[in-house]
């Protein structure tokens, strides 16, 4: 068995962005729940990291520390949830806040500890998740932070090698926070490294095995995740692999017309059904998101099935990723669904079909690490994630086809400008939403009553966290001036400026 850093789940939305930031620093990881812990003194279990979640320590049957913990010898970090568990378990107290940390807030660095080794500043921006405080740690314990708020933020005990913060340092909006990771990972001694070259042999051989001669459909979309799992399936299947582009009616402008072109330059020999008036049809009154979700991916399967009746075909290969799958289900402990997307909670219970998901835990700028390894070009691989359900949830409230012709001329308007004027590579993902408000306005001396959009463009590297993008002001005024002069029946433009959390980068 192979020497690894055991990562202790009690649900956080980040706890595999935990994993993430080990592997980046050549560190091999396993998550395992807070209920299913194994017995912890395997001599390859080098160090141990409890992670975030959504419960509070003094709650009735709250998830507690695991078994024999304190009776081995390997540096232990408690992260936000495991930060609190840590001190209440060791004699400190955890008491609902009088003030929440969400989001971005400065935390000050009280002396120069382990973790905060090689940090000049002393104060510095970190990322939170908590409504509870840390009231009073143990006294074996040393207070190294505090927050603006005067929470404490950052504990240490250098003699039982045993540390806890209440910020998320796995987390990109935290400031140094691959550094404070990078001070713990300094104590822990493991020789099997871990890399992307060998990741990507591993999933090679885990394809090759699972379908095991058999014909691969895959549902392509030309996004990043899909046309990457093309060309890897490609490589490793051959034409065992059959890709199936569906246009669901729901893409930007000339999107379908666009991405055909793409696949025939990745030399991807793709099928295009036009199903668009389909899947329309069906979100006809609906506004649910959750259901346009089921509606989409119902629908999406049901295309699938009738194009592949009678082929034999066992296989679906999907481009799922993990902020798909921990923002539908619950994965590892106990997580809480955020939303359900069309690839993960939204397929039917029976499905005819095995599914290939070869990147269901990795993210976003991992599967670019990939594509880059396959030589994707560029051009595909920097391109803004886009949604499964397409425009169908960034329309809020109903979908017909007037408000889809709407919100195409609007982001098509919004994503060409970013595009010319080169802020598009700035950012992580843009889109626009439009909103079932209408608001008086005046065009040509005319009063009017029209409908409001909204544009949203954040920086992020994986997605589980973002930061709306500080958009320059003659930009937007420019975007919005030439989308009330094109797009009849807008009047109104406005900029989304909330970050993640509290808010998704999606409306819907």
């Amino acid at each position: 068995m192979a020497q690894k850093i055991l990562i202790v789940d009690y649900g956080s939305q980040y706890t595999q962005l935990i994993l993430k930031n080990l592997r980046h620093a050549g560190y091999p990881g396993e998550i395992v729940p807070f209920n299913r812990v194994p017995t912890l003194n395997d001599p390859n279990i080098r160090g141990i990291i409890l992670a975030g979640g959504p419960r509070s320590v003094y709650e009735k049957n709250a998830p507690t520390l695991p078994d024999g913990l304190f009776d081995i010898d390997v540096p232990i970090l408690g992260i936000c949830y495991g930060f609190q568990l840590l001190c209440s378990t060791m004699g400190g107290e955890t008491l609902p806040g009088n003030t929440t940390e969400y989001g971005s807030s400065v935390i000050e660095i009280k002396n120069r500890s382990m973790l905060f080794s090689g940090i000049d500043q002393s104060r510095i921006n970190a990322w939170m998740s908590h409504s509870d405080e840390v009231k009073k740690a143990s006294e074996n314990f040393t207070i190294s932070a505090v927050s603006e708020n005067g929470f404490i933020v950052a504990v240490e005990d250098m003699s039982k090698k045993i540390f806890g913060v209440q910020f998320h340092p796995e987390v990109t909006h935290t400031q140094e926070g691959t550094k404070v990771l990078g001070n713990f990972l300094k104590m822990i001694d493991i020789q099997d490294k871990w890399d992307m070259d060998s990741r990507l042999g591993q999933i090679k051989a885990d394809i090759a095995e699972k379908t095991n001669n058999e014909r691969v459909a895959l549902a392509i979309s030309g996004g990043v995740d899909s046309t990457v799992l093309a060309v890897l399936l490609k490589e490793v299947i051959g034409d065992r692999l059959i890709p199936i582009f569906v246009d669901n009616g729901l893409l930007r402008k000339n999107e379908a017309r666009d991405r055909m072109e793409m696949f025939a330059s990745l030399g991807l020999n793709v099928k295009c059904i036009d199903s668009s008036t389909l899947f329309v049809d069906r979100l006809q009154g609906v506004v649910d998101p959750e259901e346009k979700r089921k509606i989409i991916g119902k629908t999406f399967i049901e295309v699938f099935e009738k194009e592949l009746k009678g082929s034999g075909v066992r296989f679906l290969g999907q481009g799922t990723l993990y902020p798909d799958v921990i923002e539908s289900t619950p994965v590892y402990g106990q997580s809480s669904k955020i939303k359900l997307h069309h690839n993960v909670g939204g397929l039917p219970e029976k499905l005819n079909l095995d599914l290939v998901e070869p990147f269901r835990y990795l993210f976003k700028d991992e599967v670019r690490e990939l594509g880059k390894l396959l030589n994707v070009p560029s051009p595909v691989l920097d391109q803004h994630p886009f949604p499964g359900p397409g425009l169908a949830v960034r329309i809020i409230g109903a979908v017909n086809e007037q408000r889809l012709e709407l919100l195409k001329e609007i982001d098509d308007i919004f994503i060409s400008e970013l595009k010319s004027t080169g802020l598009y590579e700035q950012i992580w993902q843009s889109l626009a939403v439009l909103v079932p408000v209408k608001s008086t306005g005046v065009k040509g001396d005319v009063g009017i009553s029209e409908h409001l959009t909204v544009l949203r463009a954040v920086t992020s590297v994986d997605g589980m966290t973002a930061d709306w993008f500080e958009m320059p002001s003659d930009f937007l005024k420019k975007v919005s001036s030439m989308i009330t002069n094109r797009v009849k029946g807008i009047n109104r433009v406005v900029y989304d400026i909330t970050s993640k959390p509290p808010a998704t980068i999606e409306w819907e």
